[in-house]
Order: C-alpha cells, then sequence, then structure tokens
C-alpha cells in the first residue's frame, strides 16, 4: 500500500474511532459507541503498519500532518464548523512538514 492512501485511511480510521469516544464521554451518547470505536481505533493501527517506512517512528511524524489536516476536513464535514484561515495555515504547514519528512532524500551512511 502506498504511504498516502494508508495514511488518509488510518486518519479516517483513527478519527472516527476517537470520535466514538468523545461522543460517548463529552456528548452523552451511549458507551455501546466504544465497540465500533474501539474497531476502528485496531484498524488505524494495522493501516499504520502498512506504511513502508524503515523505521516507525518516521512513519508516526509523517503521519501527524495527514492527521492534522483530516482532522479538519472532519471538523468541517462532520461537526459542521468550518475551519478558519489559521486552521488552514496551520494545516499547510503541517502538510509541507510531513512531504519532507515522507519523500525527503536521506543520506546513506
Amino acid at each position: 500500500m502506498t504511504a498516502l492512501p494508508a495514511f488518509a485511511a488510518a486518519a479516517l480510521a483513527e478519527i472516527a474511532g476517537c470520535f466514538a469516544f468523545w461522543a460517548w464521554l463529552r456528548l452523552g451518547r451511549s458507551a455501546w459507541w466504544t465497540l465500533p470505536g474501539t474497531a476502528s481505533l485496531i484498524v488505524f493501527a494495522l493501516l499504520l503498519t502498512r506504511i513502508d517506512a524503515a523505521f516507525a517512528g518516521r512513519a508516526y511524524a509523517a503521519y501527524g500532518g495527514i492527521y492534522i489536516a483530516a482532522s479538519l476536513g472532519w471538523l468541517w464535514a462532520v461537526e459542521g464548523s468550518r475551519p478558519d484561515r489559521f486552521d488552514l495555515a496551520g494545516a499547510a504547514l503541517c502538510l509541507g512538514g510531513a512531504g519532507i519528512i515522507l519523500f525527503g532524500r536521506r543520506l546513506t551512511v
């Protein structure tokens, strides 16, 4: 699996899983929300291991930028709150950093 689709799918799974717990604990939804939330978080972890990276920390760092952008998409699409210019600027900065981490040429020693 290539990195960007895996990161996007992992972000969706993580955000959905965490939102299930948010809905239970902060929005007063049923504790049953935690079952699909837990399953979604397991899918997230499995997807993140599919990233072709020599080191887990580098994969997680690059994923962070994708997660931030996806979270703002969730904010808008699911929660109905449009990201403002500062949200978008921050996400752009994080995506740039993720791109550098993910696609930067590595020196071999």
